[in-house]
């Protein structure tokens, strides 16, 4: 597919860059190899130090546009300039150190194309090493319209390195620029109010796992920003909290973390998720069953973790609870891999 001259491409792929320079030339080959063609390829470099620059200089395709900032913007600085600079009709993320398989983009032009009431469209990711070697891991998340809404409250629900969306529609939405760590998050968080988002159940990129990752050493950083999320759709549901409910509410994920949970803790998550369950039912800000369902696969993680520590003695306590029929329909959708002593379901259990 060809385009005629000053016609806007389909695509811009954006790819901001800062200090990559072992492996930004991957990201950009993985781009000029793409089966679809119609796109342009924008590169923000975010005043690099390195070489970086002068590697993505060195690529004389077309379709190749550098800009360059004197200045270190941040990464939400960074990707507000991608968007104000995209040509395309679309825009798809992907990270300087990422690599794009060869179908991404004609699998999620054909998707957006055939679904114009949707936002955005991402996939799913596996990991490989500073190397380029796959490490054997995939992460795979909500797929479905509802699935991917209901989860907003608890997790980002789609992998931004793999994501493409209407541009008009992030040009509109935006990174606010104060989340310095996870603002993608955010912007999902923000567009999944109002629009639909959906993910492709195939790998369609490959992140890189190395020591110089945005986010490596940072998970205070990033706590503190994710619970600025969950406050601002907390208010939006009409659910008053505290900063302890914001903590609790941040280790409903991250419960096997934190070791097994006590007496107190199985106590605030019932009342907690019920509270969620019943604020939601008044104003229907995410879609029903699945909210439900979401609440009550947390309560039975929460039961499952607290048996550790509590014993039998929880299992009367969610069955009796009003959780139980919800969690049991969530379960029911579940596949378990057993295993000695528990059973696991990536990023479930």
């Amino acid at each position: 597919m060809s385009q005629a001259p000053d016609t806007p491409p389909k695509v811009t792929v954006f790819i901001p860059v800062y200090n990559r320079e072992r492996y930004i030339a991957q990201a950009i080959e993985s781009i000029l190899g793409q089966t679809f063609t119609d796109f342009e390829l924008l590169l923000v470099d975010d005043g690099s130090t390195d070489r970086s620059r002068d590697i993505v200089q060195g690529f004389h395709d077309p379709r190749v546009r550098l800009v360059c900032n004197e200045v270190n913007l941040g990464i939400p600085g960074a990707r507000n300039k991608g968007i104000d600079l995209a040509k395309g009709e679309y825009l798809a993320f992907l990270d300087s150190d990422d690599v794009a398989c060869p179908t991404r983009l004609a699998r999620q032009v054909e998707f957006l194309d055939q679904h114009p009431d949707y936002a955005a469209v991402s996939a799913w990711i596996s990991w490989v090493n500073a190397k380029g070697k796959p490490i054997g891991k995939v992460k795979r998340k909500a797929l479905s319209t509802d699935e991917i809404a209901a989860q907003r409250l608890f997790r980002c629900c789609l992998e931004n390195t793999a994501s493409m969306a209407r541009t008009a529609i992030l040009q509109q939405y935006r990174h606010r620029e104060q989340f310095i760590l996870g603002s993608d998050y955010d912007l999902w968080a923000r567009i999944g109010a109002d629009y639909k988002l959906a993910a492709l159940p195939e790998v369609l990129v490959r992140r890189r796992e190395h020591e110089g990752r945005t986010t490596e050493g940072k998970t205070e950083q990033i706590k503190a920003l994710r619970l600025l999320i969950y406050a601002d759709q907390l208010t939006a549901l009409g659910v008053a909290f505290t900063d302890n409910d914001l903590d609790r509410h941040y280790l409903l994920r991250r419960i096997q973390k934190m070791g097994a949970p006590d007496q107190a803790y199985l106590d605030w998550a019932e009342t907690w998720l019920l509270t969620l369950q019943k604020a939601n039912r008044r104003l229907q800000r995410y879609p029903e069953p699945a909210f439900s369902e979401v609440l009550g696969g947390f309560w039975f993680k929460v039961c499952w973790h607290a048996f550790k520590k509590l014993g039998w003695q929880v299992w009367p306590r969610f069955w009796r609870s009003a959780l139980r029929g919800v969690a049991c329909a969530e379960l029911k959708k579940l596949t378990y891999l057993y295993l000695p002593g528990t059973f696991r379901r990536e990023g479930v259990l």
